[in-house]
């Protein structure tokens, strides 16, 4: 489908859709194309900027889809995850150490206890706040 700016015979602009350019074409010579407000047939293409995305668009369409992105991730966590607040590195360590049975947790770290449960083979992985859920006691 094409579309096209169009103007009539007394400077009226309106669009218009088309299969393609011979269509365009064929219908203006029959007369079926007519303007909406006056009701002329005499109508030629007007000259037309095509549709460009900008950069501010992708920007916009980038910045959503990141933001669809971290709320699944959110939600993920939130869904298959147990929330353990401030004792995260003693319950990571206890499972890792299997004190404790294996679960998946979340929760707050100091910067030097997340580097101590890695030099000690305790997986961690910390998220960046823009992924980190809400915890369930800060909730709304």
């Amino acid at each position: 489908m094409i579309r096209y700016a169009l103007l009539c015979d007394d400077d009226h602009s309106f669009e218009a859709w088309f299969s393609d350019s011979a269509g365009f074409d064929d219908q203006c010579a029959r007369g079926l194309v007519e303007c909406p407000h006056c009701g002329s047939t005499q109508v030629r293409k007007a000259l037309a900027a095509p549709a460009v995305a900008t950069s501010r668009k992708r920007e916009a369409t980038s910045e959503h889809r990141m933001a669809e992105m971290a709320s699944k991730v959110k939600a993920h966590i939130r869904k298959n995850y147990d929330y353990v607040g401030t004792d995260f590195a003693s319950e990571a360590r206890a499972m890792h150490d299997g004190e404790k049975p294996a679960r998946l947790i979340y929760g707050e770290a100091s910067l030097s206890d997340t580097k101590a449960l890695s030099e000690d083979g305790v997986p961690v992985t910390p998220l960046p706040d823009a992924l980190a859920p809400t915890p369930p006691k800060k909730a709304n």
